[in-house]
């Protein structure tokens, strides 16, 4: 008997879905039976994608919760404006489907807390769309260095650059009511996230400074943080510079020195007594959606769950908070409960 096809609901059709889709039809058992969005120029550029790849268009049902109850589903990708990643999710969940959520995964630590509060509740599966912690050699690394493979943790520097400003010009992304945030939370939250999965621990205090550069949101900011163990942690996001996007993450240890950047592409480790970084091989890797699919079927532990997400959005909201107080030092409260 051939495998049940899994009834998939795409809600927010923008650019990030159209990129997942086409790995979503390399699964012969997933089926995009409706879609969710409001905006018809999303609609009629994914409609393209699906007509190019010879599938069938579904129907587009805007309102989410009668789209939640038109139509029988089994999971959903949701991709919409960040601020609305919260109450999309726990609809959803709610709704007893399984999630695999665009980052970043909420806008707040409250927010984070009702998120997996909503997925404990639907004991269904929420992988949350993060590359590092999706990216085998993070997993590699961040194991490696709970693990104390490389000795102590003492510090981090972690830098993310991208010529952000000019390329989100008049979008929802410099629109606060639809991003949460500028440069550090949109690209840069792939740092954010990455960093506070790498060290596997809880940030404690943080002080921080933000610039607009005369935009709605953030576009340049640097936090310095320390880490319940005592290290260090420093965290850079430019956003307004020459036509780039990339990142390096330094993670340093008494016996090693560890390269990577946001997005987990690449990993080099130098122990004591290297000439030279070593170049760890990038192992086989899946899809983003293939593994949801792994998740969702218990195949394998949720390497991005909303825990991890949790740890970055304390951060962020430290961050914010130092930042709106000229640097301040804040203590990051490790609320448990919403």
């Amino acid at each position: 008997m051939s495998p049940k096809k899994i009834r998939t609901g795409l809600i927010g059709c923008g650019g990030i879905s159209r990129f997942h889709l086409n790995n979503m039809f390399q699964d012969e058992n997933t089926t995009i039976v409706a879609l969710c969005d409001p905006f018809q120029d999303s609609i009629d550029s994914i409609e393209k994608v699906f007509k190019a790849s010879g599938k069938a268009v579904p129907p587009n049902e805007s309102d989410i919760q009668k789209f939640l109850t038109r139509f029988e589903l089994d999971a959903v990708l949701i991709a919409t404006p960040h601020t609305m990643h919260h109450d999309h999710t726990v609809a959803a969940l709610e709704a007893g489907l399984d999630v695999l959520l665009e980052k970043p995964m909420v806008t707040n630590t409250q927010e984070a807390l009702s998120l997996m509060a909503a997925r404990d509740r639907s004991g269904k599966a929420l992988v949350v769309s993060f590359q590092g912690s999706l990216s085998p050699l993070i997993r590699q690394a961040s194991d490696g260095i709970k693990q104390g493979l490389y000795g102590d943790l003492l510090s981090v520097s972690a830098t993310v650059w991208q010529n952000w400003g000019p390329n989100t010009e008049n979008t929802w992304r410099q629109e606060p009511s639809l991003s949460g945030g500028g440069f550090i939370f949109d690209t840069g939250a792939h740092m954010l996230n990455t960093v506070a999965d790498l060290v596997n621990q809880n940030f404690v205090e943080v002080a921080a400074w933000m610039d607009n550069y005369g935009r709605p949101v953030e576009i340049l900011s640097v936090a310095i943080a320390k880490l319940e163990s005592g290290a260090y942690v420093t965290l850079h996001g430019c956003g307004e510079t020459i036509p780039s996007c990339d990142s390096v993450i330094k993670v340093f240890c008494k016996d090693a020195i560890l390269t990577t950047g946001a997005w987990g592409r690449s990993l080099q480790v130098q122990k004591s007594g290297d000439t030279k970084a070593r170049e760890i091989p990038f192992p086989p890797a899946a899809s983003v959606w293939d593994i949801f699919l792994q998740v969702r079927d218990g195949k394998i532990d949720n390497p991005s769950p909303p825990e991890v997400g949790l740890r970055m959005i304390r951060l962020y909201d430290a961050i914010c908070l130092s930042a709106a107080e000229g640097g301040t030092i804040v203590k990051i409260e490790q609320e448990t409960q919403v």
